[in-house]
């Protein structure tokens, strides 16, 4: 009984996402320590919601960067801002206008994706400069449908947002759904091998019949869907769309990915990963403020406990 239980506990220990998680715990109770232990529920309700923002545009991050070095969405703060304006203009605060304008912010996702693909296949630019290059457009874009105004979600839409379902955020319920799907997709379908298959070797993957292509094609539109409905609900939860309000998930969907498990030269995913990597984004910020760090110093803290995190992850396991 005890070497079977020191098996586990080992196993758990090779989880790339298990450090994540281990230094979110610490830094969920090294915040709570400067209120001797009261607000624990809000700060773990304010931990899973802001998480699930940086946890959604993460795995799809996450879809891009497994295809190998040189992928990464830089466009996924545009798209955020450009679904969240439309979808919100769409509905100008009307509640039958929901689900229609849902479906405004998921057409911006595969519309922005699709062109990301385009540039990268037609034009031969690399995904780097092709998204980085898109992520222009699209904030044009939204500048231009803005015109400066913020136009209010749908009470309804508002109230859904800021809601939650049986004391869990319903943020977080849609987050952890997403987070299954992509986690059945990727480890239990042909098209999560397709995925490795590119990610591993480009050309072995070509000449064993992976349409490599499609599966390119797929990932980013995957990743840009994915950043319209974290625009969509993000403009519904802050009560308006802003022309800067996806500014910080760009390093965010990264450092999820990264601090998760995920290898950055492609070919493993982790989805697990980009929750612990994305509740221990929101926790070390809050931590860092509530011992009253400036600005400077948290940016230098929360780059080193990053860096901490992936050293002590660095040579374990990469399994799920």
């Amino acid at each position: 009984m005890a070497s079977s239980r020191l098996s586990l506990l080992l196993a758990i220990l090779r989880r790339p996402w298990f450090w994540a998680f281990a230094a979110s715990t610490i830094a969920f109770f090294a915040t709570l320590t400067l209120s001797e232990g009261r607000g624990g529920g809000e700060l773990l309700s304010a931990a899973l919601t802001f998480a699930s923002f940086s946890a959604i545009v993460g795995i799809g991050q996450m879809f891009v960067i497994t295809l190998g070095p040189g992928n990464v969405d830089l466009s996924i703060p545009a798209t955020m801002t450009l679904a969240g304006t439309l979808s919100l203009k769409f509905m100008d605060g009307q509640t039958a206008l929901i689900l229609p304008g849902l479906g405004n912010a998921l057409a911006v996702g595969i519309a922005a994706g699709a062109f990301n693909y385009l540039l990268i296949r037609l034009l031969r630019i690399p995904p780097i400069i092709a998204t980085l290059s898109a992520s222009f457009l699209y904030q044009s874009l939204a500048i231009w449908w803005n015109r400066g105004l913020r136009i209010k979600p749908p009470e309804a839409l508002a109230d859904f947002a800021t809601g939650s379902t049986g004391g869990i955020p319903n943020l977080t319920i849609i987050g952890i759904l997403i987070a299954v799907v992509s986690w059945v997709l990727l480890e239990r379908s042909i098209f999560g091998r397709w995925v490795s298959a590119f990610g591993q070797n480009t050309r072995a993957a070509r000449l064993s019949g992976v349409p490599v292509e499609a599966v390119r094609a797929a990932t980013y539109i995957s990743s840009a869907v994915l950043a319209s409905l974290t625009g969509y609900l993000l403009a519904s939860f802050s009560g308006g769309a802003a022309l800067n309000m996806g500014t910080e998930y760009l390093l965010i969907s990264i450092a999820v990915v990264v601090i998760g498990g995920s290898s950055i030269a492609g070919g493993n995913s982790n989805v697990p990963g980009i929750w612990g990597g994305a509740l221990l984004m929101f926790l070390v910020v809050s931590m860092l403020n509530s011992y009253g760090f400036g600005a400077g110093v948290r940016l230098i803290m929360t780059g080193a406990i990053i860096i901490a995190i992936v050293a002590a992850a660095s040579g374990k396991g990469r399994s799920v």
